[in-house]
C-alpha cells in the first residue's frame, strides 16, 4: 500500500511513503496528513466468508491492505485483544431496540475506544522502532480518551518516549487519574491551561517545526504521534465497522448485502473516517451519521457545508471527549472527495480566515455519505434517564439516540466509545439530579443499576498521583525537551 499526502507534494519530501514510514513520520508537506493512495475492495464473497473470531477477522483484512508489515508482528499485535474483557469477542454488539444496535468498543484497558486501535498500533511502532535500533518521541494530544491509551500501550517500551498533553479541567476524573497516576519511566504527562484545541494544535505545530525536529535530532530522536493523524490509528479504526456489519447480520437483522447505517459519536473524526474508508471499500453502508455535542462544528459542516471557527468558542459539556472544534480527520474526507488541490486551498482557508466553504456541488458529494446532528447536555442526560433501566449509556454514546430517532425505520449501529465508569457523575446527575464526585458517583451508580465497578478504575482512586504539572501552552515545548 502507498500513502500520499493529502495537501500535494512540496518537493522536499517523498511523493509517496510506505505504511511504517506513514506511521513512524506522520507530519506530510504543508501540514497535511498521509492518505492512502488507493483503498482495497472488499467482494462479497470475501466479506461473506470472514471468520467470527475478531482477531482473525482483522488479519484478513489487513492483510489486503498490503501493508509492510511482517505478519508475525501483525498477529502478535492483534494478540494484544487478549487483554479485553473478553478475548474471543473484544467488541460485544448488542441489540438495544428492534432497529438499533450498539457496538461497545470500551472493553480494552483504558475502558475507552482508543484501545481498539492503540493497543495493536503502539505495539507495532514500538516493534519498527527497536527493529531500526531508533529512538522515538511519541507525542499525544488528549481531549480525555487517546492519553490514556497511549500511555497505557507505550508505557515501559525500549525506544520510546511519551509526552501527552491534556486540557487541565477539560476531561473527566477517572480520565485525569488514569494520565497522571501512570508511572513508566518513559512517560510525561503535562496539563496545559487551555483546551484541547490548544494541545492539538501545540502537537500539530511540533510535528511541522523543523527547530524542534533539529533539536531532537541532535539527541538522535526521531518525532512520531499517537493522535488520529497518525493513519497507524485508522486502519485499526476500519476494521470494527466491517465486524459491526458481520455481527448484525449475524443477528438475522438483516440478509448480507442490505445496507445499515453507521451513527458515530464524533470528536477528532477518526472513528467516522474508518467507517467512511470501511464504506468505500465496499461495506453495505448507507449513511455514516456523525453525532456531536453543542461544539456543533461537524453538524454545521455536514448540513451547510460551512466549516466557520470566528464565532465559535469551546463549550465545556458533559461528554468532554467530543469538546472539539478542529476535526482533523475531516482533512482526509476532504482529500477522497475533493483533491489534494481543493484541500489545501480549504484548510488554507481555514488557517488563516477561521472558516472554509464547499460549493453546493461539494456539500452533495459529501453528504451521499453523511448525516449529522448534536444533543445538548439536557438531551444527553434525558436518554440516559430514559434507557437507564435497559442499557447504560454514557454521556458520548447518548448523543447518538437523537440521529437514531431520525433514522429509527433503518437498521443503525450506534458506536458506544467510552464506559459509563469514566463519567459517573453526569451519568448520575442525569440519574438522580443530584451531584456527586467520581468514586462516590461510581459506587451510587453501581448499587442503583447493579453494574460492577471494574478493578481498573476503583484503584486509580488510590494509586499516588506522578504526574502533576500543570503548565502555560506556550512551555510545552520546553517542558519536553527538559523531560527528554
Amino acid at each position: 500500500m502507498v500513502f500520499v499526502e493529502s495537501r500535494g507534494n512540496d518537493g522536499k519530501k517523498p511523493k509517496s511513503v510506505t505504511f511504517s514510514e506513514a506511521i513512524l513520520h506522520p507530519s506530510a508537506s504543508f501540514g497535511g496528513l498521509y492518505v492512502p493512495k488507493e483503498l482495497p475492495k472488499l467482494n462479497e464473497e470475501f466479506v461473506k466468508a470472514l471468520p467470527k473470531d475478531y482477531k482473525e477477522m482483522a488479519f484478513r483484512v489487513l492483510k489486503l491492505f498490503d501493508i509492510d508489515i511482517e505478519d508475525t508482528l501483525l498477529q502478535e499485535a492483534l494478540a494484544l485483544y487478549n487483554n479485553f474483557d473478553d478475548p474471543n469477542s473484544p467488541v460485544p454488539v448488542k441489540r438495544v431496540d428492534q432497529n438499533l444496535f450498539i457496538s461497545e468498543l470500551y472493553h480494552g484497558p483504558t475502558r475507552a475506544f482508543k484501545d481498539m486501535a492503540l493497543q495493536p498500533f503502539g505495539y507495532i511502532l514500538s516493534a519498527l522502532a527497536k527493529k531500526r535500533d531508533e529512538n522515538y518521541l511519541i507525542l499525544a494530544a488528549t481531549s480525555g480518551d487517546t492519553g490514556p491509551a497511549t500511555l497505557e500501550t507505550f508505557k515501559n517500551r525500549p525506544n520510546i518516549k511519551v509526552a501527552c498533553i491534556y486540557p487541565a479541567g477539560g476531561t473527566s476524573d477517572v480520565q485525569r487519574l488514569q494520565m497522571v497516576t501512570e508511572d513508566g519511566k518513559n512517560l510525561k504527562v503535562i496539563g496545559i491551561k487551555g483546551d484541547f484545541d490548544d494541545a492539538q494544535n501545540a502537537l500539530k505545530s511540533l510535528l511541522a517545526s523543523s527547530e524542534f525536529q533539529h533539536t531532537l535530532q541532535q539527541k538522535d530522536i526521531h518525532l512520531s504521534a499517537a493522535n488520529s493523524v497518525n493513519f497507524g490509528r485508522i486502519i485499526f479504526q476500519i476494521l470494527y465497522h466491517i465486524h459491526s456489519y458481520l455481527e448484525v447480520v449475524r443477528a438475522g437483522a438483516i440478509a448480507f448485502g442490505e445496507k445499515i447505517n453507521l451513527i458515530v459519536p464524533s470528536g477528532n473524526f477518526g472513528n467516522a473516517l474508518g467507517a467512511y474508508y470501511a464504506k468505500k471499500m465496499g461495506v453495505p453502508i448507507n449513511k455514516i451519521l456523525i453525532a456531536s455535542n453543542a461544539n456543533n462544528i461537524l453538524t454545521e459542516l455536514i448540513q451547510k457545508g460551512r466549516y466557520d471557527l470566528r464565532d465559535k468558542k469551546l463549550i465545556k459539556t458533559t461528554s468532554p471527549a467530543m469538546d472539539i472544534l478542529k476535526s482533523s480527520n475531516v482533512e482526509r474526507v476532504l482529500y477522497d472527495k475533493f483533491g489534494a488541490e481543493r484541500t489545501k486551498e480549504l484548510m488554507q482557508n481555514l488557517q488563516e480566515k477561521g472558516y472554509y466553504a464547499l460549493s453546493s456541488q461539494e456539500l452533495e458529494a459529501l453528504q451521499q455519505d453523511f448525516d449529522a446532528d448534536f444533543s445538548s447536555d439536557e438531551e444527553v442526560a434525558q436518554t440516559i434517564k430514559e434507557y437507564a433501566s435497559r442499557y447504560l449509556f454514557d454521556p458520548h454514546t447518548a448523543t447518538t439516540i437523537k440521529l437514531y430517532r431520525k433514522y429509527k425505520d433503518d437498521i443503525n449501529v450506534a458506536y458506544s466509545t467510552a464506559e459509563w465508569t469514566k463519567f459517573a457523575p453526569a451519568i448520575w446527575k442525569a440519574l438522580s439530579g443530584e451531584e456527586l464526585k467520581d468514586l462516590q458517583a461510581l459506587e451510587a451508580i453501581s448499587k442503583e443499576l447493579q453494574v460492577p465497578i471494574p478493578q481498573r478504575i476503583a484503584q486509580l482512586f488510590h494509586k499516588p498521583i506522578v504526574h502533576d504539572l500543570i503548565i502555560e501552552k506556550d512551555k510545552i515545548e520546553e517542558e519536553i525537551l527538559a523531560f527528554l
